[in-house]
């Protein structure tokens, strides 16, 4: 990583996260868990596995660290919490495709906040970049609500802001290590989940899927992409997560047969092949 330049850095923290993300809708729908118990379970393996491994490295360090994040570290204690709760209740409560597409404007609230409060207007080919998948987004999103609920459209919506929020938030405190404030953010959400959850109980296939979904697609993804708006501009990072609108839905497609509508996949191939023109011109300039 030492030889990489802060752009490529940046690019391949978030591609690997995202490309760890991109099973979790299947994970959440594969499971035989109630709502509030999948939220507390995806809020306290990735806590006490992050922050066990995250006390042998920085040892009684962590606590110094998460101390002087101040008031980044709240915020994005907040914003962190927050979007781990809504993503799972909103999967559960509409098509996946219909989560996946509000998320997606995620780099879009991303760059009008970062030009607000960072004065970091996103460069030509982000903001091109940007229009292109939007308007894909769009296409995608006329077919795909009336297919799920309401409630779980806004909620979908609710944490593409709390991403894009929680990534501007890192990219203001560039030299401030906020991923014990993530850690923090998980014990949060567990919590919270303590005051609804039926019951604790892991079942059959659940005493595998469980631990899997929230090490490989929770906790592994959450420490990369803490990282990488330290080296990228927070509307670049969420760009990434565009990849998730069209593979997530594509793995439930394959697994259990919920099927994308055709628009959710002709708008899928914008968004990719505009992520990866976007990714190769911006790396080749670096």
């Amino acid at each position: 990583m030492n030889n990489l330049t802060d752009q490529q850095k940046g690019s391949l923290l978030a591609f690997v996260a995202v490309m760890f993300i991109t099973p979790d809708s299947l994970f959440i729908r594969l499971s035989n868990v109630d709502t509030w118990g999948l939220v507390f379970y995806r809020g306290m393996i990735p806590f006490l596995t992050v922050f066990f491994i995250m006390l042998l490295i920085y040892k009684l360090n962590f606590f110094k660290i998460l101390f002087n994040s101040g008031y980044h570290g709240l915020i994005y204690v907040g914003t962190f919490s927050v979007t781990n709760i809504t993503f799972v209740v909103s999967i559960q409560n509409t098509n996946v495709a219909n989560t996946l597409v509000m998320i997606a404007t995620a780099p879009m609230l991303s760059a009008i906040l970062g030009a607000i409060f960072l004065k970091e207007p996103p460069d030509k080919k982000t903001l091109i970049s940007i229009i292109i998948t939007f308007l894909a987004i769009i296409y995608i999103f006329f077919d795909s609500l009336k297919l799920g609920n309401f409630y779980g459209d806004i909620l979908g919506f609710v944490t593409a802001i709390g991403l894009a929020v929680g990534a501007v938030t890192i990219r203001s405190a560039k030299s401030k290590n906020l991923v014990p404030a993530a850690v923090v953010g998980k014990l949060f959400v567990s919590i919270f989940a303590l005051f609804f959850i039926e019951s604790f109980l892991l079942l059959e296939k659940d005493l595998i899927i469980v631990p899997i979904m929230c090490i490989l697609c929770v906790a592994i993804p959450f420490v990369l992409v803490t990282i990488a708006p330290r080296y990228i501009p927070a509307a670049e990072v969420n760009l990434f997560f565009l990849l998730e609108t069209i593979i997530g839905p594509i793995w439930v497609w394959l697994i259990i047969k919920e099927q994308p509508s055709i628009e959710t996949l002709q708008g899928g191939m914008i968004i990719i092949t505009t992520i990866a023109i976007h990714s190769f011109l911006k790396l080749k300039k670096n």
